[in-house]
């Protein structure tokens, strides 16, 4: 079977947990706290960082947006990666937006502030780096509704890994309760329409001891 070395709260591997429930995957999810630098997951993963694909055949695979890309080789069904050319490489644009410029400027500094300095003994969180992460967040919720409010899904027609980027993203923020969503209508809708599907509930069932997310993180009909 599959092993995916993950961390539940971290971004990048809710993207491919999620992409696995997509694609039927069976797998064992293998919690790697990437801090530790622990020596096996080294040798698997150099850069020490999740998420970490190893397959049976003997496979490993890093990071996510290459395990998706492996997966959508490897396992056909259903494509997240499809359409013409011009589709492919717009769904390849918005990953690279979320996973990176999403990442960078809004999940560090949210995220990454509030949470990993935490587990990491890295100080108290900086105040400036998280007004700057909210600051960043409403510009990313408008252009999602901007997204939203002309497509049927983030990328185009169908549901993609350009959808699954985002989600994995904005869900890591939700969890903080950082997510104004009365203010962004069109970003809200697509959100509920992914919470809604099979493949994500599993993510909503992810829990940090001593940090309890908002009532509306597991509501389906939010």
């Amino acid at each position: 079977m599959r092993i995916l070395y993950h961390l539940p709260l971290d971004p990048f591997s809710r993207k491919i947990r999620i992409v696995l429930n997509e694609k039927r995957v069976e797998v064992e999810l293998t919690v790697e706290q990437f801090w530790d630098r622990r020596e096996g997951f080294l040798a698997l993963n150099p850069a020490g960082t999740v998420p970490v694909l190893h397959d049976p055949d003997g496979a490993v695979v890093a990071p996510s947006q290459a395990i998706a890309e492996y997966l959508e080789e490897t396992v056909a069904d259903p494509p997240l990666i499809s359409g013409s050319a011009s589709d492919r490489a717009e769904i390849r644009r918005l990953c690279a937006w979320f996973d990176m410029k999403f990442n960078r400027e809004v999940t560090e500094h949210l995220f990454g502030e509030k949470l990993m300095k935490r587990f990491l003994g890295l100080g108290e969180p900086s105040s400036e780096a998280i007004r700057a992460g909210h600051a960043n967040l409403d510009t990313h919720l408008s252009y999602i509704g901007y997204l939203a409010d002309r497509r049927a899904w983030l990328a185009g027609d169908q549901f993609s890994l350009a959808d699954i980027a985002a989600a994995a993203q904005i869900s890591c923020i939700d969890y903080l309760g950082d997510v104004p969503w009365e203010d962004y209508q069109e970003a809200k809708q697509w959100y509920a329409r992914i919470k809604s599907r099979p493949s994500f509930r599993p993510i909503l069932e992810d829990y940090v001891p001593g940090m309890r997310p908002p009532a509306h993180y597991t509501d389906l009909d939010f």
